[in-house]
């Protein structure tokens, strides 16, 4: 099985103070075919990775360039006195390994 590291370019980045966007580069079209749809890549499997509700995902294909986008709220504010990760640039790590 392929990791989601195998298939697609993945990033990650801040969307506002209150959201963090995943973005799904794949490859090609096939590549988009065969995964983009992947119950891996669905709302309830990507709660359950970042801790959200699935209820509150937005989820959005692109199949003209070949990518899917993930927003999600982040669990506090950006700019918090906790936040380990303001721009949201490093929150993509989790999903490099799923496998599809």
């Amino acid at each position: 099985m392929p990791k989601l590291s195998d298939v697609c370019h993945v990033r990650s980045k801040n969307a506002g103070p209150f959201w963090i966007t995943l973005d799904l580069f794949f490859a090609d079209r096939t590549a988009f075919d065969l995964y983009a749809d992947a119950p891996q890549l669905g709302t309830q499997a990507i709660g359950q990775v970042f801790e959200v509700d699935a209820a509150l995902i937005k989820r959005f294909t692109v199949p003209d360039l070949c990518v899917v986008k993930l927003s999600y709220p982040r669990p506090a504010p950006q700019g918090g006195r906790l936040e380990r990760d303001m721009h949201g640039g490093q929150q993509y790590v989790r999903l490099l390994d799923i496998e599809l």
